[in-house]
């Protein structure tokens, strides 16, 4: 896939990969890769293990900085001269597979913990949450399903829940884009199912980035597919455009 960016900043896509390539020790992870996502989608990301998905993340967020190619975010910022710190506060917000919330403090003070300008611990006990914060945290609770259970420990929630708890903490820090890793591996049906529509709810305001290897999934969220094989795209479209296609069979789903 080659392309020239649009001229004119408000015409680009909201993310810009052109021509990425990476290597660790001889071995490249990123192969002439080149990806556009528009302002306001939600994409799914599919391919087998080694096939570059974690490193294109990492590219995104600032963890790995790219040999040569274009990682553009927003029209105008060049991630490549950016690291992490920095790139999280232009409004990109990852979620790995294993959530990683505070078990130890409630679901409410979860998300106020991960609320964008970010306070201590200590802080936030002694902060008084504004109008604005109070109303936004009641609509992050309510998109991730968690209303009722805003008093109970994260740990004591279920596997699902915990997952749709840290999709919150990414929403608490007001991100334009959303990068979430195999969201429902590990959960039930009836979870995997309701994620379907937490993250449809959620791609109404934001742009989204879903990595998953549940076909099933893939198919329910009814968005534009892309398959990576070795570092680059394989195969991009409907999903039912890249899962007949001949060389995603081969090396991905099989025959």
């Amino acid at each position: 896939m080659t392309s020239i960016a649009p001229a004119r900043a408000e015409d680009r896509p909201l993310l810009y990969l052109d021509g990425v390539s990476v290597s660790f020790d001889g071995f490249r992870a990123i192969n002439n890769l080149s990806l556009y996502l528009e302002k306001g989608e939600m994409r799914a990301i599919i391919g087998p293990n080694g096939a570059g998905k974690t490193t294109m993340m990492d590219i995104i967020t600032g963890k790995t900085r790219p040999d040569r190619g274009d990682v553009f975010f927003n029209g105008t910022i060049d991630l490549t001269q950016h690291d992490e710190p920095a790139i999280a506060t232009f409004g990109i917000g990852r979620k790995f597979q294993k959530p990683t919330v505070f078990e130890s403090h409630t679901v409410e003070d979860n998300l106020l913990l991960a609320m964008k300008g970010k306070r201590s611990v200590v802080a936030q006990f002694f902060h008084v949450s504004s109008r604005h914060e109070r109303e936004a945290l009641d609509g992050i609770l309510e998109t991730i399903r968690l209303t009722g259970r805003r008093a109970d420990q994260a740990a004591n929630l279920s596997h699902g829940q915990k997952q749709w708890l840290e999709i919150g903490m990414l929403l608490a820090q007001d991100p334009k884009l959303l990068l979430i890793d195999e969201p429902v591996a590990g959960m039930t049906d009836a979870e995997t199912e309701e994620t379907v529509r937490l993250l449809k709810e959620i791609a109404r305001d934001h742009s989204v980035i879903v990595v998953e290897h549940d076909m099933h999934f893939v198919r329910e969220l009814g968005v534009k597919v892309t398959c990576l094989h070795e570092g680059s795209v394989l195969s991009e479209g409907t999903l039912d455009h890249v899962s007949n296609d001949s060389r995603v069979i081969e090396v991905y789903l099989g025959r």
